[in-house]
Order: structure tokens, then C-alpha cells, then sequence
């Protein structure tokens, strides 16, 4: 199913940090905002990680990447993609990640999951000439590693910070 980013980046100005995933999963396309899957562990990942409530609904996760200088977006603008499938991605289009970059004060590029990862290095950063910093997906597909160990993966986030 060919597929388009329904929804645009979050960040502010004073962002310090990008997080991109592949292609928003059909839940958060429903509801209009990044990991929105029930089971996807990013949120309570993210909310441990600075010692915060969890978060219930757009509104707070909102405040919470303000208040911490996160943006989110994704790396791809269009492509095939069977569901949530990212291993299923046929003729990728990327995002435009230098609008950020440009507008944002980014100090680190983070991507969740090897093919976010491997679609960044490949479409994205020829134009942004930027490194990124390869983190494990949140989602349930990704049922090799713990919850322990997904936090202590995403600690690294706090140095850029």
C-alpha cells in the first residue's frame, strides 16, 4: 500500500535533539501523532527516561518534547509499506530533514531502529551531511530486548541534552 506522511514534524526552535523513525504505523496515523501503538514503548521509554509521568494523550506528549527539547519527525515522506512492516518499505521518498536542521538548534540525530537508521544514511544524509545515532525500535515488533534494556539504550539521548 503506497503511503503518505499524514502529519508534519514536531520541534521548536530551541530543539536540541531529532529523533526519526521509517514511516508512521497506521495507529499513529490515526491519531495524528508519533507511536501512537499501544504497545509501542517509546512513550513510557521517553517518560522514564526524565523522570515524568506517563503521558496519556497528544496534548502531553507535546508539552513533554517542548519542555525537554525533543523534535520528532520521520524519515521517509512516502513509500510502500504493508502495515507496520518496515522491512516491507518499497520506493522510499524522503523527508526533508535540513528544514529542521535549518530552523532548529540540533545537536543530535537519533533514529529508532535499524531501518529508520539504514534510510537515513542513504536518502538523508547526503543533503544534511549530519550523523546520526542508531537506537533500537520501541515498537513490538522488537521483542528480542527488555524494557531494561531499551532505557538503557536510550540513555545516551540525556548527553545531547
Amino acid at each position: 500500500m503506497y503511503i503518505e506522511h499524514t502529519f508534519g514534524p514536531f520541534y521548536k526552535s530551541d530543539s536540541r535533539i531529532l529523533i526519526l523513525g521509517t514511516m508512521p504505523s497506521p495507529k499513529s496515523r490515526e491519531e495524528g501523532f508519533y507511536y501512537a501503538h499501544p504497545q509501542n514503548r517509546f512513550w513510557r521509554i521517553m517518560a522514564e527516561l526524565f523522570q515524568e509521568k506517563t503521558l496519556e494523550n497528544v496534548q502531553e506528549k507535546m508539552a513533554f518534547l517542548e519542555k525537554h527539547k525533543i523534535a520528532l519527525w520521520d524519515v521517509l515522506f512516502s513509500c510502500e509499506i504493508q502495515g507496520a512492516d518496515d522491512s516491507s518499505i518499497k520506493n522510499p521518498k524522503p523527508n526533508k530533514i535540513n528544514r529542521i536542521l535549518y530552523e532548529a538548534d540540533i545537536q543530535a540525530i537519533f533514529t529508532t531502529g535499524k531501518k529508520a537508521y539504514d534510510l537515513y544514511r542513504k536518502y538523508c544524509y547526503p543533503d544534511t551531511k549530519r550523523e546520526a545515532i542508531s537506537l533500537p525500535s520501541t515498537s513490538p515488533a522488537n521483542c528480542r530486548m527488555s524494557y531494561a534494556e531499551l532505557l538503557e539504550e536510550y540513555k545516551i539521548i540525556l548527553q545531547y541534552l
